[in-house]
């Protein structure tokens, strides 16, 4: 008899699973300090800066909390026209995974997963603001979570050398 058969009829084997249970907006803020002014046609577009971060905290052995925050700043030469900051919250079910595909999981597929209705909140917030909408660019969540990894591999080998 094969794995299979055993998992059919009620073996312990399961398979894997990733399910989203909620999505919420844990905080919203939208800032536009310069209205009505900010308003106004510019000759030349404003510089934005984004920056994104992504959080996880488990609330069971099976579920977990994902957080992805957004932060878009926009200036014109010094002055800040718009600020909007998000952090886009999902409880995530995740079953059957081995234990060393459980970051990955909920460090690119959780976000990844997110990131389009976090987007769209950002979208809406500028246009509501007056500006015209923040269309947020894709974002490689697997590279950020590459480089997380090397950041934090590089502050542990300090702190071990430091002691």
């Amino acid at each position: 008899m094969t794995d299979t058969a055993s998992t059919a009829n009620g073996g312990a084997a399961e398979s894997p699973s990733l399910n989203i249970l909620a999505q919420y907006i844990k905080d919203l803020s939208f800032e536009n300090p310069g209205a009505p002014r900010s308003l106004q046609a510019r000759e030349k577009a404003p510089a934005i800066n984004i920056n994104v971060n992504v959080n996880a905290n488990p609330l069971s052995d099976a579920e977990f909390d994902v957080i992805l925050t957004l932060n878009a700043e926009a200036k014109d030469g010094d002055k800040m026209l718009f600020n909007v900051e998000l952090s886009y919250g999902g409880v995530f079910r995740v079953t059957g995974f081995p234990q060393e595909h459980m970051l990955p999981l909920l460090f690119i597929e959780c976000p990844r997963l997110l990131f389009p209705f976090a987007r769209q909140i950002v979208s809406d917030a500028t246009r509501n603001g007056g500006f015209p909408p923040l269309m947020i660019d894709p974002i490689d969540f697997a590279q950020m979570f590459t480089q997380r990894m090397a950041e934090e591999k590089v502050r542990s080998q300090v702190s071990t050398t430091a002691n």
